[in-house]
């Protein structure tokens, strides 16, 4: 590949130019800055080091991160990453996210119905192979679509060839394309979670703040032939947890952030997509809370969806926050202008990239003239629920699954398709008053948003209001069963033609439309930022080297900082929590909920250290995506767990900043004291400490009875 004033290979020029970089950074692995990490804190990553973190660390697919931490398959993460399984494995009365669950004995742990955990086992450049396939003739339209098909390839052949989960991760907008092979475990079973009142406690009010006291935490264990998985690479768990100033790092799979977009595609946030969101966003949390107040089964089976929209409510306000920041957008105009300077006086960088910032401006204006179609229609906002996502896929696989591979959309790439029908042969539990009630909303913003007039609106409501729609759609679709999904999966394009389902009805009836607005979002949108992105990233390597990581793609990153606390209006704030403190926010609260401390902590107060540690903070570099990763030492030990970060930390989605923002986790001395004292789970803690006896239960002792953390138990 043609390379401006760059001798060395794109990887080196990466690390080479890593020397110069401050503090911050989502780094990859590959390409890691040792030296800058060496110059500040004394301490040089090996190569053995930063292979056995990687190989330690998991990326949980529905959104999360997390870390192996024994060697007979014991998996740590947040809760509220884990928290789907544990209100899937809620059936027959029980309630486990109220009261916890702790399986005593490996007989004991249960299996979550669609969970897919990913270990990164290997890394290949495969630029010049997805560039190779973009032809000087082509449009950008055909160039992005020669693109996909080339990432396709690669992947099929990986996938073939290896038995591995692979995708072609695109970095740098598209300069950059690695090919990341997983390990794969889909037989996921639940260890232990602690109540819901004690893994977010505090509740909303205190989610994204700081100081916190929360147990976010959940442990599994990976199968494979009925066994748990033994384990080469674990990280251990540190006795000695951390210090004012410890160097620490992070290792996990930030989901998204927006540090190299240019200034139009953050006007296009800030003008259309976050005040979309945040306009949905609390109909959905009122609309839901409404139903839970119904009864205690509707509060139970909708609890997952309001702590979900919560989250994202306070989330984009913050991200919004920073685009609204006359200063942080005055810094990003001015990076950017600066160097459109660098093209445009460079006449040769002028002759090869043009404007980009223009092309990707105009695709900019076509996103937001179809936002609406294509988030209600394309993107499902119209049609919210988990039977109308299985109807969309199953009518959508049918289609794909006729076409050659490199012809079809990426979620239906042959190598994705075990994935997706790991989802849609889950058998999870569906809640049909719920999904009739999300539905029907949806419905009705679509109708709001699109007008009455729209095809796709007419399609859906048929004459009915949205909510009569909606209870007429959902009572007439059998796709809660999950014989009746892997017919029609299995039956392709015929079995779906003769479907008489309502959903899959519906959803054959706006498939010309939502596949209409995507072509025009593929070759407009996506295929322009993919193009003139790369031509920026290209110009901006070429006068200072790869300076900044690439944006994060919830692909493992690792990142770095310290544990340091932050003044606020002139208060000094401490760098920790501990359980005493615990007891005294929600004695400040008058133990009424979110601050109620579950019965299992009231009752062992007396059996507690209350000087343990429980929260700190730290400078590592963090976003959506790294919830449930390990922070880990120097020595490569747990110390603690990311959780959180304060709401300062939320306009690192732009720019980072460490003056007050901070990454919040759970402190490996508080996971102890809790297992121990308060949930009697000594196995567990003896597991992670290496202390277990061996045995061929891996040191976990058989019980009878299987046992919940309810107060009972203790």
């Amino acid at each position: 590949m043609k390379r401006l004033l760059m001798p060395c290979t794109l990887l080196a020029c990466l690390l080479a130019s890593s020397l110069t970089l401050a503090a911050e950074g989502m780094w990859l692995y590959n390409a890691f800055p040792k030296d800058k990490v060496k110059t500040k804190y004394g301490f040089e990553p090996t190569q053995q080091w930063l292979d056995h973190v990687r190989l330690s660390s998991v990326r949980f697919n529905n959104g999360g991160s997390g870390s192996f931490v024994s060697p007979d398959g014991l998996t740590f993460t947040n809760h509220h990453v884990g928290a789907q399984c544990v209100q899937q494995l809620s059936t027959g009365g029980k309630d486990y996210m109220k009261t916890g669950f702790y399986a005593r004995s490996q007989a004991e742990e249960a299996k979550c119905p669609d969970l897919e955990l990913n270990q990164l086992v290997g890394i290949e450049d495969v630029t010049a192979k997805v560039k190779a396939a973009v032809k000087p003739e082509m449009s950008t339209a055909d160039a992005g679509q020669a693109q996909r098909a080339a990432m396709s390839a690669i992947e099929k052949d990986c996938t073939t060839s290896t038995g591995l989960r692979c995708d072609v991760t695109t970095f740098y907008s598209g300069e950059v394309y690695h090919l990341y092979k997983y390990k794969k475990y889909t037989d996921v079973r639940l260890v232990f979670a602690p109540e819901f009142g004690m893994a977010f406690f505090g509740g909303d009010p205190d989610n994204f703040t700081y100081p916190r006291y929360d147990l976010d935490i959940t442990f599994f264990r990976i199968y494979e032939n009925d066994k748990p998985v033994h384990l080469d690479n674990y990280l251990q768990w540190s006795k000695n947890g951390v210090k004012d100033n410890d160097l620490i790092f992070v290792s996990g799979h930030p989901g998204s952030t927006g540090r190299l977009r240019t200034m139009s595609q953050l006007e296009f946030l800030r003008g259309i997509d976050y005040p979309s969101r945040l306009q949905r966003y609390p109909r959905r949390i009122a609309l839901l809370q409404n139903f839970a107040s119904g009864s205690e089964e509707n509060a139970r089976i909708a609890q997952e969806y309001i702590f979900g929209y919560q989250n994202s409510q306070k989330a984009f306000t913050g991200y919004q926050s920073g685009l609204k920041d006359d200063q942080l957008m005055a810094r990003k105009a001015a990076d950017e202008q600066k160097l459109r300077q660098q093209v445009a006086s460079n006449p040769k960088e002028k002759a090869e990239f043009g404007d980009p910032w223009d092309a990707i401006s105009k695709a900019m204006e076509v996103q937001t003239q179809i936002y609406l179609p294509l988030t209600y229609i394309e993107r499902r906002a119209g049609f919210n629920g988990d039977l109308t996502t299985m109807a969309r896929a199953l009518v959508r696989a049918a289609q794909e699954k006729t076409k050659p591979n490199g012809e079809r959309l990426r979620e239906y790439r042959e190598s994705a398709l075990a994935s997706l029908e790991q989802q849609l042969f889950s058998t999870a539990p569906i809640y049909k008053s719920l999904e009739t009630l999300l539905l029907g909303d949806s419905l009705a913003e679509m109708q709001q948003a699109l007008g009455n007039d729209n095809s796709v609106v007419k399609d859906s409501l048929n004459g009915k209001t949205p909510q009569e729609a909606a209870k007429d759609l959902i009572a007439g679709t059998r796709l809660d069963d999950v014989s009746v999904r892997k017919q029609l999966y299995e039956g392709g394009e015929a079995a779906i033609q003769a479907s008489t389902d309502a959903l899959i009805v519906l959803m054959r009836s706006i498939e010309p439309e939502a596949r209409a607005v995507r072509k025009q979002y593929d070759d407009q949108v996506d295929a322009v930022e993919r193009a003139e992105g790369a031509k920026i990233a290209k110009a901006r390597f070429s006068e200072s080297g790869f300076t900044e990581p690439p944006d994060a793609t919830f692909t493992l990153r690792l990142s770095y900082g310290a544990v340091k606390g932050y003044t606020e209006n002139g208060k000094q704030i401490p760098y920790d929590t501990n359980i005493s403190g615990a007891y005294q926010h929600a004695d400040e609260h008058g133990d009424k909920p979110p601050y109620q401390l579950p019965e299992s902590w009231i009752k062992a107060k007396s059996h507690l250290n209350l000087a343990t540690p429980l929260n700190f903070i730290s400078t590592a570099d963090i976003i959506g995506g790294n919830s449930g990763s390990p922070t880990i030492n120097k020595a490569g030990e747990v110390v603690g767990i990311i959780f959180d970060g304060n709401i300062e930390s939320l306009p690192w989605n732009f720019v980072y900043d460490d003056k007050v923002g901070r990454a919040v986790s759970v402190d490996s001395r508080g996971i102890q004291e809790a297992l121990r004292n308060v949930y009697g789970a000594t196995a567990l803690a003896d597991e992670l400490s290496g202390e277990a006896k061996k045995s061929k239960s891996h040191g976990r002792p058989k019980s009878a009875t299987p046992q919940t953390t309810t107060p009972s138990s203790y």
